[in-house]
């Protein structure tokens, strides 16, 4: 198999086992699932980052901006309190760091989300899966 072909049939692998993963997810892994996805994408935009490729890093910081855009939306304001307008203010600071690690190439605004990402997963993994309601309507 030439590696062409490897690279796509990982590819269509991951593709499909996060399909099946969504699918069989309920909301609370769901968010967890938005969180390492934002991780994921902002180590790779890192990467590229370090590597100099541009179009790449671009893509992956756009990425991690719409899987926190999507956590943002997620959030119910109305009833979630002062937690769900945290969450929401700390989102938008998120992506506001994102797009500027963009603009500026800076690998520091990237540590920054990731770690900030970081601590409100980790919260979140604390949070009793019958409690999610409260804050966010995946």
């Amino acid at each position: 198999m030439n590696m062409a072909k490897l690279h796509s049939a990982v590819q269509e692998y991951n593709r499909v086992g996060v399909t099946s993963s969504v699918e069989e997810a309920n909301p609370h892994r769901l968010i967890q699932m938005l969180m390492n996805g934002a991780l994921e994408k902002i180590a790779i935009a890192r990467g590229y980052m370090e590597r100099g490729n541009i179009s790449q890093k671009g893509g992956h910081i756009s990425w991690a901006i719409s899987i926190i855009d999507g956590l943002r939306a997620s959030l119910d304001l109305e009833n979630g309190g002062e937690i769900a307008q945290n969450l929401d203010d700390l989102y938008d600071y998120m992506t506001r760091r994102l797009a500027r690690a963009n603009i500026e190439n800076n690998p520091v605004f990237l540590d920054e989300v990731s770690s900030l990402m970081r601590s409100i997963k980790s919260a979140w993994d604390e949070v009793p899966e019958n409690k999610v309601d409260t804050v966010s309507r995946p």
